[in-house]
């Protein structure tokens, strides 16, 4: 990225670029395991969060999505539709807000099947917006950040009392 463009862009989308780039990698290594170990992070299955959020979130959730956009044009290693869906939804639970990842599937022009991933927070698309139209659903996971969050409490919780 040349140094102009990198001065141009807010100091919140800057500051988020490296958390981005190493999160992309993070992702893409968690790729190599088994689709049911791999998946189990993304949250509950077949469930969607609230379409809703604040405008202070909004320009959270806004930022995070440049910055992953950006980060993923930059990395040594192909950063797939999957890859930025993962690294968006750790950055956005990071910041305790909720968030969906669709699976979605289509036959291309050569009548093969293609799959898309893509993430959506309250009503903004953070990831795979481009291509999501093409694709039908088949697979939604959400995962509420109060729910991360009393997970946690609860297998502390859980360990104490052993």
């Amino acid at each position: 990225m040349r140094i102009q463009r990198l001065l141009l862009l807010s100091p919140e989308v800057r500051k988020l670029l490296p958390e981005a780039w190493l999160e992309l990698g993070w992702a893409r290594l968690r790729q190599r395991r088994s689709f049911g170990d791999y998946s189990r992070v993304w949250g509950i299955c077949m469930e969607e969060t609230p379409w809703q959020c604040d405008v202070r979130q909004e320009k959270s959730i806004q930022q995070i999505s440049h910055a992953v956009e950006l980060a993923s044009r930059y990395t040594p290693w192909r950063s797939s539709c999957l890859v930025q869906a993962a690294a968006a939804m750790t950055l956005l639970g990071r910041r305790k807000l909720d968030c969906t990842l669709y699976l979605g599937t289509a036959k291309n022009a050569a009548g093969r099947l293609a799959a898309h991933a893509w993430v959506r927070s309250g009503p903004i698309y953070v990831t795979g917006k481009r291509e999501m139209e093409a694709f039908t659903v088949v697979g939604i996971f959400g995962r509420r950040a109060v729910m991360a969050t009393n997970t946690k409490k609860m297998k502390d919780k859980g360990s104490s009392l052993l």
